[in-house]
């Protein structure tokens, strides 16, 4: 096995669930195509920034996106940087753990699907990015 082969299978896999990965993208999409209609207004010419309503899937999508971003998933727009930091990573699984617990049998189906298959998702990346750093 060349070095290159060796540092690729050293890299964690991380494996999405699609119906959760569909529903984050349509998230997203939403977010970008309100940022397109919303009026130029403030210093970076992107105009006024769009808050997405509250919602329970919000709040899901943005302690996943805590996540990903603290297990090195995903890069820190100003740097262009990745960080890891197991501690945090950890404390909002264990704050989406605590949503789970804390609205057990008070969900839909659809909330309780996207929050089961966040939960799966990200503790399975936190045990891949633990094991891969030594951590």
């Amino acid at each position: 096995m060349s070095e290159k082969e060796s540092q690729e299978s050293d890299k964690p896999e991380i494996i999405v669930d699609e119906d959760w990965k569909n529903q984050a993208e349509t998230e997203k999409q939403k977010l970008a195509d309100a940022e397109e209609s919303s009026p130029a207004g403030d210093e970076t010419g992107k105009g006024p920034r769009e808050i997405p309503p509250a919602s329970f899937s919000v709040l899901v999508t943005s302690l996943v996106t805590q996540i990903l971003f603290a297990l090195g998933a995903v890069e820190d727009p100003q740097t262009k940087k990745r960080y890891l930091d197991l501690k945090l990573a950890k404390h909002n699984i264990d704050m989406l753990s605590i949503l789970e617990e804390k609205t057990s049998g008070n969900l839909t189906e659809q909330e309780k699907k996207l929050l089961d298959s966040a939960l799966y998702e990200v503790r399975m990346a936190y045990v891949q990015v633990a094991q891969a750093s030594g951590g």
